[in-house]
């Protein structure tokens, strides 16, 4: 049997950080927007892009947190910039 202290030692416990709602339901209907333009379905923008579709569809759900890397490949894949995915009302 094998005890484990759990020691207080002052720090705040970290808590993830999350963007804004705001700029989440940005990235959201951008994507929507874009790729309902060039005619994909979420299946075919995951195919494109490497990901699951159900990735896809949370990421249009606003319930991801999306890392810089999965940005890229998302405006690589739609051909727009990371700039346009986070703006509002862009192309």
């Amino acid at each position: 049997m094998s005890l484990i202290l759990l020691v207080d030692d002052g720090m705040p416990s970290k808590q993830l950080r999350k963007p804004s709602p705001a700029l989440t339901r940005i990235l959201a209907q951008n994507v929507i927007r874009l790729r309902r333009a060039k005619g994909l379905s979420q299946e075919a923008l995951a195919d494109v892009c490497g990901l699951h579709r159900t990735y896809v569809g949370s990421v249009e759900r606003g319930e991801r947190n999306v890392t810089l890397s999965t940005l890229e490949v998302f405006a690589d894949a739609l051909r727009v910039s990371v700039i346009d995915l986070l703006t509002k009302g862009t192309k």
